[in-house]
């Protein structure tokens, strides 16, 4: 069995090169999630905190493009970085590194952010006058529901918000911890041998769909955790964990991308008919239209996964041979995929330096989004303006302030940058 701090059980690679396009993604879908919010404001089938008196079923086109592929993209990149992370620290190490960039901002946000939301919620209801101070100890009177697990703190008013993808992605990574360094380094080398073997077959990199698609088919979706199983991401994890060691299923990735986007695209254009015919709660009933149109959901997620990662892999150009890697991101929720050696894409000049302030940034704006966007949500509603008008002003506003709240309040002293999962000098 594996005792070495540093686990024999994770191979070695050639150093692999900086992936910037993943940090790109994070930044594309940590934004995204502004626009995504804002819109909730104006679903007429959602209760999000603050509703806007016109409603609109468009939001629900605007979502679905997103849901499919955003946050498990998130967890797949959370993957692999992990794998990075755990060669470079070992199990004991990865753990404590991971305690300290989410477990820390996910109890300061529970703490002093996410009891916003909940008490807007109450105010933009008819006769509800009480204080935040005096709704606070309702917010946080909890108690324990181990069927809930991880979510486990459950109460009227209690949640953990928009924060559950910390405190999903922070619970992957303790479970994983202990496995790698007890998992048979023997184990591990005939894995990745299988995994070269079966990588090498074209339509390889779209195999992976099918346990999503009968876990999202069987296990249903949870509407609050942004319409996926939270077991399901715990796959998407698992998946950026385990390939991000396999050079042939990059390559397989970048094959098989074309095949990818085309699946990808048509499964969603014939399942959510499914969704708005199967009645009931589609999300959970086990009706053969729900159970389809989940299965249909489960397996665009990961084709789209594989096309967007694939195809944009496809761009990386040759390096030459003085080029040397880059080291991971500083909050170690993203890393390159080891791979042959390809060149870095990192932009220079200017757009380096703002490169840089965005991929450092993502985690902070995460935190920070969704109360701003309820804050602004809930003073723009009171406008007597049609919704063109006020979606696109809510999203800039929160658009601004987040930035603005990151820049000023958390960037600029040690303290807040530890609060927020930030290291120093980032």
């Amino acid at each position: 069995m594996i005792v070495d701090p540093r686990p024999a059980a994770l191979p070695e690679h050639a150093p692999a090169t900086r992936r910037s396009e993943l940090d790109s993604i994070r930044v594309l879908v940590v934004v995204g999630l502004v626009f995504f919010h804002s819109a909730l404001v104006f679903a007429a089938d959602d209760d999000f905190y603050v509703r806007n008196a016109e409603t609109t079923g468009a939001t629900f086109v605007l979502s679905a493009l997103g849901v499919v592929w955003a946050m498990p993209m998130l967890f797949l990149i959370a993957g692999f970085g992990a794998w990075h992370s755990l060669r470079r620290r070992g199990p004991a190490g990865f753990a404590t590194e991971r305690l300290l960039r989410l477990g820390v901002p996910l109890v300061f946000g529970t703490l002093a952010l996410a009891p916003l939301p909940q008490w807007l919620r109450l105010r933009a209801g008819p006769g509800y006058h009480e204080s935040y101070l005096a709704f606070l100890p309702r917010f946080f009177d909890v108690r324990l529901d181990l069927a809930e697990y991880p979510f486990v703190l459950q109460g009227e008013h209690f949640e953990t918000g928009h924060l559950w993808f910390m405190l999903l992605l922070l619970t992957f990574a303790l479970m994983l911890a202990p496995v790698v360094r007890w998992f048979p380094a023997a184990g591990t080398r005939r894995i990745a041998g299988r995994l070269v073997a079966v990588a090498g077959h074209r339509g390889a990199a779209l195999l992976p769909a099918v346990p999503v698609s009968l876990l999202s088919a069987l296990a249903g979706l949870e509407e609050e955790y942004a319409g996926w199983s939270r077991w399901a991401y715990l796959l998407f994890f698992c998946y950026g964990f385990v390939f991000a060691g396999d050079d042939g299923f990059r390559a397989a990735m970048r094959r098989d991308a074309p095949l990818a986007a085309l699946a990808g695209l048509a499964l969603p254009l014939a399942g959510f008919p499914l969704f708005l015919l199967a009645g009931g709660d589609p999300f959970t009933d086990l009706t053969p239209q729900a159970i389809i149109a989940r299965a249909m959901y489960g397996a665009a997620g990961w084709l789209l996964l594989v096309a967007i990662l694939g195809l944009l892999d496809r761009r990386t150009p040759t390096p030459t041979p003085t080029q040397t890697p880059t080291p991971s991101h500083p909050t170690g929720a993203s890393a390159s995929i080891s791979a042959p050696p390809r060149a870095s894409t990192h932009p220079t000049g200017a757009r380096r330096k703002v490169y840089a302030y965005l991929a450092a940034a993502v985690l902070p704006l995460y935190v920070l989004h969704q109360p701003i966007v309820v804050v602004v949500a809930y003073g723009v509603v009171r406008l007597d303006a049609p919704i063109a008008v006020k979606y696109p002003l809510i999203v800039a506003l929160s658009l601004v302030l987040t930035v603005a709240a990151y820049d000023l309040l958390v960037r600029r002293t040690r303290v807040t940058r530890f609060l927020f999962g930030m290291r120093d000098g980032h």
